[in-house]
């Protein structure tokens, strides 16, 4: 028996848990958080889980390539917060215009 749901689950992934950058950098557009905050609220804002290192290794890469950058804030405790660039904004507002026209093109 064939699994019909089979492409659209990998559509899922490909569009979710593959593609974090953006739901990242859609995050740090509200304001600065860090890596565990990150993780908690894609969970709860585009209701998907990712693994618990998943957030690190993109923001790692994000900031490799300067679109986001740090900054450590004292609070309940000493913590790396993540913000975005002017460089990662522009990157966000070129992807999403990207699914915009994807999504305008399969309407």
């Amino acid at each position: 028996m064939v699994d019909m749901d089979k492409p659209l689950k990998r559509l899922k992934k490909k569009t979710t848990t593959e593609n974090l950058w953006i739901y990242i950098l859609r995050l740090l557009k509200e304001k600065p958080m860090y890596a565990y905050e990150i993780n908690k609220n894609i969970q709860e804002r585009f209701g998907f889980e990712i693994g618990t290192v998943s957030a690190y290794v993109i923001l790692y890469k994000l900031l490799k390539d300067g679109y986001v950058d740090t900054e450590w804030r004292e609070e309940e405790r000493q913590r790396k917060y993540y913000t975005i660039t002017e460089r990662g904004v522009n990157l966000l507002e070129r992807g999403i215009r990207y699914i915009n026209e994807m999504i305008e093109k399969l309407d």
